[in-house]
């Protein structure tokens, strides 16, 4: 896990429910979730992000 500055800042801003490592690494996490073709939960309202359904489709489902 990296160091990051801003750490304090992205996990008060963080909505996501699922228990993670990379919490507050914002740069780890969305890596991570491009790697898997998905978004991070910052990308989706509250109730589409406690599904944990992080597809592109999902995303598309949410704000269409």
């Amino acid at each position: 896990m990296s160091d990051c500055p801003n750490n304090d800042k992205n996990v008060s801003r963080c909505n996501c429910t699922y228990p993670c490592g990379k919490k507050g690494l914002c740069c780890e996490c969305l890596h991570s979730h491009l790697a898997n073709r998905q978004l991070p939960a910052c990308c989706f309202p509250p109730e589409v992000e406690k599904t944990y359904d992080r597809s592109f489709a999902a995303f598309i489902r949410a704000w269409s």
